[in-house]
């Protein structure tokens, strides 16, 4: 016979645990506390085994049955209810303690091969200044939105609007690897569309070329009393326009002056891809000089205060600051002062000067041409661009040509 719930409301404690037996397995098993439990008794694979239900009267008699009958039909199909419990609880207790902390150190680990040594500093830190001391002991798995929006917030009312948007994109790619990992349920970040706010995205600043001659002689007067391989930098930044991370790490392991080529290795690039630098005749003085300086072993930068360091990332653009250049130039701003005024005034082809700025290829034309490098043009043109450079440092006045740069041989 069924039980009713007035049976199991009824139940008392007695001396010793007895069983309510309801149906087709299910019954009430009051322990001597007065605690009332369901239970199921099955048997899978010949082996009598029992569930536990939950306890009464929060688990009803009708709930109770709910429950039985879902069991059933979980062994039906072959699989042991107990121990798909137990796999369950295993899984929530493993989420429970897979923070975001945990998780996204994980990605970091998993994609630094791929990283540039700069790319890599610049995530850790995101991660550390940005995520961890908020969310980071947060289970990646009950992440809310409303807590990852506070969080990002925090960065916006630093007017960090660009570094907000930044950190919201690599928090999508963290929680798409903890759902892949089964480490989550969904990837929170996709409905945050529209969440930050919007921010024109500025530009690098640069001079025109006009601005040039002015720069050079600030940089050859060096009133700023700056460090011989800080102009020496300048100077080679601005001949060769690689990125500021791809010059102040360049080692003269790198550097072969005999064929006028510098070779920078996949893991320095951005792209991950090897990178050539044909040398003019005015770069090659500049490294010679440097190497009087400083020798040959290491860096071809040494910092002034750590000969076994280089120039630390600033280094650019504090000198241009204090040449009262801070506004007007950034290292980054030399690519752009390259790009333009060398296929305006030098009449080179976008995708020569684009190979040697190592973009990275947008369309199957340019992957083609990607291909074939234009390693002799690109030779040319650094040399005619060392050149040009040479003759606008030319002073009207006294019609002599300024020191800074060294005259092609």
């Amino acid at each position: 016979m069924s039980l009713s719930d007035l049976d199991c409301r009824h139940a008392k404690p007695a001396t010793s645990a007895y069983r309510l037996f309801d149906s087709a397995g299910l019954y009430l098993h009051v322990m001597p506390t007065g605690k009332r439990v369901w239970r199921l008794k099955y048997r899978f694979q010949g082996k009598e085994k029992l569930l536990t239900l939950g306890a009464y009267p929060g688990v009803t008699l009708i709930k109770a049955r709910e429950k039985r009958d879902i069991a059933k039909q979980t062994l039906e199909t072959g699989i042991d209810p107990g121990q798909q419990k137990k796999d369950e609880k295993a899984l929530a207790q493993f989420k429970q303690a897979q923070t975001v902390q945990l998780v996204a150190t994980e990605w970091y680990n998993r994609n630094l091969p791929t990283w540039s040594p700069s790319y890599a500093k610049n995530v850790l830190s995101r991660l550390q200044q940005n995520i961890f001391p908020f969310i980071g002991q947060q289970s990646v798995a009950s992440l809310t939105v409303q807590q990852l929006l506070v969080c990002l917030q925090k960065v916006e009312d630093r007017n960090r609007y660009d570094l907000a948007h930044r950190v919201l994109q690599m928090m999508g790619q963290i929680m798409r690897y903890a759902v892949i990992t089964e480490r989550a349920d969904r990837d929170i970040t996709s409905d945050m569309k529209g969440a930050l706010k919007k921010y024109v995205k500025g530009h690098f600043a640069s001079i025109e070329i006009e601005e040039l001659p002015k720069l050079l002689k600030a940089i050859e007067r060096n009133e700023a009393r700056l460090f011989k391989q800080t102009i020496l930098a300048l100077k080679l930044i601005l001949l060769t326009f690689v990125r500021t991370s791809e010059l102040i790490q360049a080692t003269w392991s790198e550097i072969d002056l005999k064929n006028k080529v510098w070779s920078i290795p996949a893991e320095r690039m951005k792209m991950r891809k090897a990178h050539i630098v044909p040398l003019s005749n005015q770069v090659v003085l500049i490294l010679e000089e440097l190497s009087e300086l400083f020798g040959q072993q290491g860096y071809i930068l040494p910092s002034a205060f750590q000969k076994n360091k280089p120039i630390s990332n600033n280094t650019i653009l504090k000198a241009l600051d204090r040449l009262k250049y801070g506004k007007l130039m950034t290292g980054h701003g030399f690519r752009a002062l390259a790009m333009s005024t060398i296929k305006e005034k030098l009449d080179y082809r976008h995708e020569v000067v684009d190979r040697q700025l190592a973009h990275q290829p947008k369309s199957k034309v340019d992957k083609a041409y990607d291909r074939a490098q234009f390693l002799a043009e690109r030779t040319r043109m650094m040399q005619d661009w060392a050149d040009y450079i040479d003759s606008i440092a030319v002073s009207p006045k006294t019609a002599q040509v300024s020191e800074l740069l060294y005259v092609s041989r």
